[in-house]
């Protein structure tokens, strides 16, 4: 029984499936402000990012493009350095769960932690591109 688990969980298919899902919102997110960008510009003002229309042009390249190398295995590493650090920047900005409002709280806090728990996943792909199973 543990043969067989440990087979099915390290085979190379289940990589490949748990980047895409790792990946997953930073796709679907990219591409949508892709297809509606001035609903991009629009979240990037509503932030107070500026300028909006170049920020939301390059969270978009970022989004797709770190996620492309993720998933791809080409410098998989940088994609998922750059994703994690995107990542961590967007939870201080969008979650501020300490400035919300006691009904939005808990919403807000969920999210920022989750967030928290993309990035780490990110640099576990990145320490494990860059030989970290090596000194374990």
């Amino acid at each position: 029984m543990a043969q067989a688990l440990h087979s099915a969980a390290t085979a190379p298919w289940v990589q490949s499936l748990a980047l895409l899902c790792l990946c997953a919102a930073y796709l679907q997110g990219g591409l949508a402000k892709a297809r509606d960008f001035a609903g991009a510009v629009a979240e990037m003002r509503h932030f107070g990012l500026a300028p909006a229309a170049p920020l939301a042009a390059a969270t978009i390249a970022l989004q797709l493009g770190a996620s492309a190398l993720v998933v791809s295995g080409w410098y998989r590493w940088v994609g998922a350095l750059a994703l994690a650090g995107f990542t961590v920047l967007a939870a201080f900005l969008a979650d501020r769960f300490w400035q919300a409002a006691p009904a939005e709280r808990r919403r807000a806090a969920n999210a920022f932690f989750e967030h928290w728990g993309l990035a780490g996943g990110f640099v576990l792909v990145a320490w494990h591109d860059l030989g970290g199973l090596h000194g374990t």
